[in-house]
């Protein structure tokens, strides 16, 4: 693993006791220029995580609270008119920063989930047809209680299709509750969080990710990964090329965060459940018979060969 790695995660375990797992598949995610989706119930620590990301990286970050009353507007920004000037001036909306935590994305209407589908696929905003360039990096932090939760509605398919993974965080072990209630009693260890990186480093981080080699064997690998998920009788949705691509993309990641300069087949199998499970539905036979997408996903995995990469011709 990188040294910038290692003093990223090193950080972030001191602010969330006990989940070092997750935070490397946060990082990982990161580091593919992907954003991120945590379901969990209220109260585990997610805001608390993406503020300890962005102080740890050194990012711009804004915070929305998605309730049923937040509009589009609030998102992506709006125009008003200036009597100074005479013209029409835009107001920034929350994406305008590095990092957008979206608090229970899932609470707010479907209009305002919609207005994050530009931003987060290409990285700009368009508002009364003119269009404002993001800044780079650009990475969203979604939080999504639960489907059940009062107050709750499915993000559709295509808002979840722009998200590279769905995580969750959930209870902590008990020993883990222990040590964090210790350092809580007198402060609030996300106090004294230290920036490891800056954005520039970040890019340069994802740049030197981006171009980890990826052999013939492991593109077809994955294509006959995502092809058994279309052909399955368990699942109604399969997983699409972009879909494929991320996976790729959170391979190579993971490939360069654990120091290799090649992607494995190991690689691809850590991240296919993160980067699947919520680009997948389930048949009425498999929701019949009690099927999870891990499940299903684990199943492909195991009837998958996998290649024979002994002969690296990189």
């Amino acid at each position: 693993m990188g040294n910038e790695s290692q003093q990223v995660l090193e950080e972030l375990k001191r602010v969330i006791v006990g989940k070092e797992t997750l935070i490397e598949k946060i990082w990982i995610a990161l580091i593919a220029k992907g954003h991120i989706l945590l379901e969990d119930i209220p109260g585990v620590g997610k805001t608390t995580l993406a503020v300890a990301l962005s102080k740890v990286l050194g990012l711009d970050s804004k915070r929305i609270q998605f309730t049923p009353d937040v509009i589009a507007s609030d998102v992506v920004g709006f125009t008003m008119y200036d009597k100074q000037t005479d013209k029409f001036v835009y107001k920034e909306g929350a994406v305008m920063c590095n990092l957008l935590l979206g608090d229970e994305i899932n609470r707010t209407s479907s209009r305002t989930q919609a207005a994050l589908l530009e931003a987060m696929q290409e990285g700009n905003v368009t508002v009364d047809s003119v269009t404002y360039e993001l800044p780079k990096p650009f990475h969203v932090i979604a939080t999504q209680n639960p489907l059940g939760v009062h107050g709750t509605q499915a993000l559709p398919q295509a808002q979840l299709d722009r998200f590279l993974v769905k995580l969750s965080i959930g209870y902590p072990d008990f020993e883990s509750q222990v040590a964090l209630l210790r350092q809580r009693q007198e402060d609030n260890p996300i106090n004294h969080t230290r920036q490891v990186l800056n954005k520039e480093k970040l890019i340069e981080l994802q740049n030197q990710a981006q171009s980890i080699y990826i052999d013939e064997r492991i593109l077809r690998y994955v294509t006959e990964l995502t092809e058994e998920t279309r052909n399955s009788e368990l699942l109604v949705q399969g997983i699409s090329p972009r879909g494929a691509l991320a996976i790729c993309n959170m391979a190579k990641a993971h490939a360069f965060v654990k120091g290799k300069d090649f992607v494995t087949p190991e690689d691809v199998i850590a991240v296919f459940l993160d980067t699947c499970h919520h680009r997948i539905i389930l048949s009425t036979q498999a929701r019949t018979a009690q099927y999870e997408e891990s499940d299903v996903l684990l199943q492909i995995i195991e009837k998958t060969p996998t290649p024979d990469m002994t002969v690296y011709s990189g």
